[in-house]
């Protein structure tokens, strides 16, 4: 599976990024490798979930030479993501 950023839309994690793990049937397992870390991801309803769908190139560079997602990697995605976007 490639690289799956989403937002919550709603819970009391409202607004909060997320990296997807894992995808079933009605649901996905997300990670911030800090609260929810990836050996206990949290599980959230897809409809309780906004995908993003334009992943920035920065992003995408973090992982270039990564084989599997740890809570290490994917605190340094969502830092550079939430970095960039709120510099726009």
């Amino acid at each position: 599976m490639d690289l799956m950023l989403a937002i919550s839309k709603a819970g009391h994690d409202r607004n909060q990024v997320y990296v997807i793990i894992e995808e079933n049937n009605d649901f996905y397992m997300i990670a911030n490798g800090t609260t929810k870390p990836v050996a206990k991801p949290k599980k959230k309803k897809k409809i309780h979930l906004q995908l993003i769908k334009n992943i920035p190139s920065e992003v995408l560079d973090e992982i270039q030479d990564k084989e599997a997602l740890d809570d290490i990697t994917i605190k340094r995605i969502l830092k550079v993501y939430n970095r960039r976007n709120q510099d726009v």
